[in-house]
């Protein structure tokens, strides 16, 4: 059932995007209201705001277009150190990248407070980064990270986007999130999640590097499902583990934390753990591995938590692709079998379930490599 909600939610949203298509690059067929903004310092420029959408204060910018059914295109330029963009409305619309530095001293630099898609289009040959401040004011809507999005958002593009998150996540969705077309996505954060997302984040393309230094902090976090079909991720987490008095237990970091299946298909994932039991992918539920290029290490000690490449509650599964796992301490794979009483050699004998034959299989406590 989770993979047919996963494939109609996919599906819907390929079909959002071809609609979007036009809309996200500007086509005048489409498109009925594209506001220019351009950030100078301690103020802004707006341009092509004829419906009275928009107000400023300094550099901080609000966009509330409250039920109005016209198609929006914000398009973002400019540098400032002390600005922002926070959106209200109630249809999907569009926001594209043009050279863009925005970092916001007291909150999220980007805060999507519209419940449906968001199209965030990364210009072609521009480089962009957005900055939280390392405190946040207090307001009455949700801030979760230097760009947080209420509703689905689906990033589009072929140019360059780095997120640094000093206070919360650096990127932060209360739905889900499509990563598309060849952006070239950087996202970390000393605070938080490299990515936090509620309802399911698929990987589509694109290059993708995330890294997270803080204490059990997590590359990605997603509530639901994890899916990667293609592109080059590159996750690293170095933080260690911190007590959990609420689930009286430790949690450590993680490259990938799902609550839902993990599931390749097709891309490279690289992962890189150091902190005290940090994990490569640690999914509630299971780890599906059919294609792409996999490779997860620890390096970390198990003094309070244990360090594993891949952990799954109900089971890893590799059926083809490069996969290879690694640990300095602990078990490479841990499948969710057994018990603290389960003796080494029936662990391993069920730590890794191999479909089909594979060129190369070595399955051992500290690494596993399958190579189809």
């Amino acid at each position: 059932m989770l993979f047919l909600m996963a494939a109609v939610l996919t599906v819907g949203c390929k079909n959002d995007d071809t609609d979007f298509s036009q809309y996200i690059n500007g086509g005048a067929s489409t498109t009925t209201t594209v506001i220019n903004i351009v950030y100078s310092g301690t103020s802004v420029t707006v341009s092509g705001d004829t419906n009275g959408y928009v107000t400023t204060n300094g550099a901080h910018v609000t966009v509330n277009s409250g039920t109005a059914n016209d198609s929006l295109l914000l398009v973002l330029s400019g540098s400032t150190t002390d600005g922002s963009l926070l959106v209200y409305r109630q249809r999907k619309y569009g926001i594209q990248l043009n050279g863009l530095t925005l970092n916001n001293s007291n909150g999220p630099a980007i805060n999507n407070q519209c419940g449906k898609a968001l199209y965030l289009h990364v210009a072609d040959g521009t480089t962009n980064q957005l900055t939280d401040g390392t405190s946040y004011a207090e307001q009455t809507y949700d801030q979760k990270g230097a760009l947080f999005s209420e509703g689905q958002m689906i990033i589009l593009g072929t140019g360059t986007l780095s997120v640094t998150g000093n206070c919360k996540h650096a990127i932060a969705c209360d739905d889900y999130i499509i990563i598309d077309e060849n952006v070239t996505l950087h996202a970390s954060s000393s605070t938080g999640n490299g990515i936090k997302v509620n309802d399911g984040l698929w990987i589509n393309n694109g290059t993708l590097d995330i890294s997270v230094t803080a204490d059990a902090a997590r590359g990605i976090k997603c509530d639901s499902v994890v899916v990667i079909t293609g592109g080059n991720t590159t996750i690293t987490t170095s933080g260690d583990c911190i007590y959990d008095s609420s689930e009286q237990d430790y949690s450590s970091a993680a490259c990938i934390k799902c609550d839902y299946d993990f599931t390749m298909s097709g891309g490279t994932l690289t992962m890189t753990s150091s902190g005290d039991g940090g994990k490569g992918i640690n999914s509630s539920a299971g780890v599906i591995f059919s294609g792409g290029t996999l490779s997860a290490i620890t390096t970390g000690g198990n003094d309070e938590g244990k360090p594993k490449a891949i952990k799954a509650t109900t089971g890893i599964t590799v059926s083809g692709g490069s996969f290879y796992a690694k640990v300095s301490k602990s078990w490479a794979c841990d499948s969710g079998y057994g018990t603290d009483s389960t003796s080494d050699a029936e662990m391993l004998a069920n730590c890794v379930t191999v479909v089909g034959s594979p060129t190369t299989k070595s399955i051992a406590k500290k690494q596993v490599q399958i190579i189809f």
